[in-house]
Formats: structure tokens, C-alpha cells, sequence
């Protein structure tokens, strides 16, 4: 995942920093960009409008929407303010679920959070499926699809295992310096260590889960796959 960036404006000091003396628990950088994230895109889809619409009302870039409603970016007071307002709602509202415990995350169909990938490019994307609420990923579910030939993927290395399901097309996947096809239906099985990743695209378009379990003694970040 891409690393979290400030929306600092002049003179105005990151919320999350306000936010976390007046918390009873202790919240990171990072859930609190999670959650305002996730808010911020509930309430724009309620009010069926665009991006471009909601950003062009609360005065900001389309860009920085983006990375808010993804959870890449912590965004100023003031920025909190305008996207409040925008979205008819107190500034508390925006911050809804981030005192509680997560022991449920549901994502609903075509709502996977698309995130930063080492193997992005022109027709592929990346969608993360769902976290728990912890200072460490114990499980991380993906979908990847592939729209476009062309392009080299990186191989991959991670603590743990992975498990791949193959919901349609065709690749030819590597794991330990042997490429091995897998077709719509196809499942496997990995350790997590071995170098591994997509090296020949057969069957487009290519859509297929990924679900890496990891040691539950290893930090986590987001990453490849």
C-alpha cells in the first residue's frame, strides 16, 4: 500500500493528532485514514454523486478524494470540514466506527478498495477485500484482474502462505523457477517465501483471488502478491 501522505493545509494541523488525545484508546495514523476513508465514500454514495462532483463542491482535487476515500492520506481539520459539509453531516460523523472493535468486515460486491500495487499497469487492478481492525494483518484476501497483455509482473515473497483461486481466464503462475497453468476453476496453494507471481498471461481477461495467511508474530503491510 502506498504510504500514508499528510493533507496539510497552511498552518492547519493533521486531525489525527487532535483526534488521538481525545480518544480513551489508542488509534494509528493508519486506522484513522481506514475509517474517515470509508465514511467519506458511504456517505458521496448515498448521495449518488461522482468524485468529481463531490470534489469540486468541498473544494478539493479529485486526486486528494481519491486517496482519502482509500485510506492513503490523513486529512486536515479543515479538509474534514469541507468534506463534512459537502456531505450535510457533523465533522463527528466522519469518524463513526473508529473506537470500536471490527470482529466483521463485509465488503460488498464491486466495493473492494483498489490499492497501489508493485505489479500495477495499464489493465490491471488490485483490490483489497477486507481487513480486522489490528496493528497487523493476519489475513489478506486480493482480487486481481487483468484486462491487458503485455507487461512484466514482478515475483513475490512474503511470511506465510498464499492461496490462489482462479475465477476466470488463464495464466501460467511461478513458484520456485517453475511456471504452472492455471485455468478458471484452478486453485493452489503456497508458501508464501518461495518466489512467486504471474508469468505469462494465456486467457484474458484473468480475474483470481489470493489469500495470504501469515505467522501471527509478523508485522504486517499491505504489499505484492
Amino acid at each position: 500500500m502506498a504510504s500514508i501522505a499528510a493533507d496539510a493545509d497552511a498552518g492547519d494541523e493533521p486531525v489525527d493528532r487532535r483526534l488521538s488525545e481525545a480518544l480513551a484508546s489508542p488509534v494509528t495514523t493508519a486506522e484513522l485514514c481506514r475509517v474517515v476513508g470509508s465514511r467519506v465514500r458511504e456517505l458521496r454514495q448515498a448521495m449518488n454523486m461522482t468524485m468529481s462532483t463531490f470534489a469540486a463542491e468541498a473544494d478539493i482535487s479529485l486526486g486528494m478524494l481519491s486517496k482519502i476515500e482509500h485510506g492513503q492520506s490523513a486529512p486536515s481539520l479543515s479538509t474534514l470540514v469541507r468534506l463534512a459539509t459537502t456531505a450535510r453531516v457533523p465533522v463527528t460523523a466522519l469518524f463513526r466506527g473508529l473506537d470500536e472493535e471490527h470482529d466483521l468486515v463485509i465488503v460488498r460486491s464491486g466495493e473492494g478498495h483498489e490499492i497501489h500495487h508493485q505489479g500495477g499497469g495499464p489493465g490491471r487492478l488490485y483490490q483489497d477485500l477486507g481487513t480486522l481492525r489490528g496493528p497487523n494483518r493476519v489475513i489478506e484476501p486480493m482480487i486481481t484482474t487483468i484486462t491487458e497483455p503485455g507487461g512484466v509482473f514482478p515475483l513475490y515473497q512474503h511470511p506465510g502462505v498464499e492461496f490462489l483461486h482462479v475465477l476466470e481466464g488463464s495464466l501460467d503462475y511461478g513458484y520456485g523457477g517453475t511456471a504452472y497453468r492455471l485455468n478458471a476453476g484452478d486453485t493452489m496453494q503456497i508458501h508464501g517465501e518461495v518466489a512467486h507471481g504471474p508469468v505469462e498471461l494465456v486467457e484474458l481477461p484473468i480475474r483470481f483471488i489470493s489469500i495470504k495467511v501469515y505467522p501471527a508474530t509478523e508485522p504486517r503491510t499491505a504489499a505484492g502478491g
